[in-house]
């Protein structure tokens, strides 16, 4: 399978990559899938079941909404996030589920919307649909599996699309025939000494592949303005968080702070830092809120990579439209070597396949565009992945904002040092991002599942929700 940058960098809504936007696009393609088989008007009612992760933390993330909204037809990158709670309260009240807005049958969420604790054998984030008949006799079923990003894959390992990704000539992301395919970070640095190329470029070449230049460019900088956006938003909003903790947001007082500070503190040389936390905080809160933002690679971690590219916007001298391509472009690749190779699901691996590949990727695309070799743009990633191995998943209350939105300003600032430490470097070093990506990989596989974002260990029991 080849992967495209805007695989890794889609445009959708928060709590989570893994827990909202995989299992909307799941249940969106179930409903899909009735209506060219059986037909919706042969569907008397669905019942969905959600195992593992999704059970043990699917309310606090989102899921029981997605799945609601994905069988009503909506996607995570079409939908108005102000249209969200009507929606939801509309199908609540009238007990009652419109299949792609076409076809409605009884819908009770204790009744079609079932937990369990026990997972699906193929990953933790297991999904079943079922639709049955007037009968109560079973016409329909299929199994999915959201694993980390908002990648969806079926029952067969084949990566189902929704509506958006799947449009357009060669559908982005499927297909031979890239001219400099690479799956490792090795071949990612064969592909640019044989060539002489950047990794920008080297990605810019294969992403022609499926679309034009200026298609390319309109479509990274659509996914930079929605990340700025993010920040933007959050920098205005007040009042707490959804959930029972009542989480206040901090990002408006904070940005109001720094706006308003003295002389004397803007020529703090480290007030930079506070202004990379309030970026990427401003992201996260919008995140925890349910509000629109670019996974990258996932929801959880979606503040840290529109931090470090606002650093570099707002602190480099000579940054530019050319320069932000190049940055997605570049953290593009080092994600995709990622997917390739280990797995961006808290679930899976813990928060290391999280913030961990956010804070690798950003510190890649930083050095980039300060004009690293592309020897030390693979160093930058792989000091940012190594200072977070063994970092765990353990959501307080199953929601996504204690620890993850401090986790992010947290892995800005780690990128941000990593990519300052390559450059100070010639590039080479002992251990190579393809080792660190194997290790991530083994250290989750030994990872206790309590610590898988599951709520089941770490912070998520030491601290007693209010």
């Amino acid at each position: 399978m080849s992967v495209s940058v805007f695989d890794l960098f889609k445009i959708g809504i928060g709590p989570s990559s893994s827990h909202t936007v995989g299992p909307m696009i799941a249940a969106r393609q179930f409903a899909c899938h009735l209506q060219a088989t059986v037909g919706l008007a042969a569907v008397h009612s669905v019942v969905v079941e959600l195992f593992g992760s999704l059970s043990a933390t699917g309310v606090g993330h989102g899921t029981d909404t997605a799945v609601l909204l994905g069988l009503a037809g909506h996607e995570p990158d079409r939908i108005d996030p102000d249209q969200i709670a009507p929606t939801i309260a509309q199908i609540r009240a009238s007990r009652s589920l419109a299949l792609l807005g076409e076809h409605a049958v009884p819908f009770v969420e204790k009744e079609h919307l079932l937990f369990r604790r026990r997972s699906l054998p193929l990953h933790p984030n297991g999904m079943a649909f079922h639709a049955l008949d007037a009968n109560g006799v079973k016409i329909a079923e299929r199994e999915y599996y959201s694993v980390g990003g908002g990648f969806v894959t079926d029952a067969a390992g084949e990566r189902v699309l929704n509506s958006a990704a799947a449009s357009g000539p060669g559908a982005a992301g499927h297909g031979n025939g890239l001219p400099y395919p690479f799956s490792t970070g090795a071949d990612l640095l064969a592909q640019c000494q044989a060539t002489g190329m950047a990794v920008g470029q080297i990605m810019v070449a294969n992403e022609l592949h499926w679309r034009s230049a200026a298609e390319l460019r309109r479509q990274l900088l659509a996914i930079w303005h929605t990340m700025a956006r993010a920040v933007q938003r959050g920098c205005a909003a007040t009042g707490t968080l959804p959930g029972p903790m009542h989480v206040r947001r901090r990002a408006a007082e904070l940005h109001k702070s720094l706006n308003t500070q003295s002389e004397a503190a803007r020529r703090d040389p480290l007030s930079m830092m506070d202004w990379v936390n309030l970026y990427a905080m401003a992201v996260n809160e919008e995140n925890a809120a349910g509000g629109r933002v670019v996974t990258a690679p996932t929801n959880g971690a979606a503040g840290v990579i529109p931090a470090v590219l606002q650093y570099y916007v707002n602190f480099l001298p000579g940054a530019d439209e050319d320069g932000i391509a190049t940055f997605l472009l570049t953290a593009g690749a080092i994600g995709i070597i990622y997917k390739k190779n280990a797995s961006l699901s808290g679930a899976e691996v813990g928060c290391q396949g999280e913030v961990g590949v956010a804070c690798s990727m950003a510190a890649g695309a930083l050095a980039a565009v300060m004009g690293g070799s592309p020897e030390q743009v693979e160093n930058a990633a792989e000091i940012g992945m190594e200072h977070n191995l063994g970092m765990t998943c353990d959501p307080v209350g199953g929601l996504v904002q204690i620890p993850c939105i401090e986790r992010n300003a947290m892995g800005a600032i780690k990128a941000i040092n990593a990519a300052r430490m390559a450059l100070r470097g010639d590039g080479q070093h002992v251990v190579s991002l393809d080792k660190v990506i194997k290790t991530m990989m083994q250290t989750g596989a030994d990872m206790k599942v309590k610590y898988k974002e599951t709520s089941r260990g770490g912070l998520a029991v030491n601290v007693v929700e209010c």
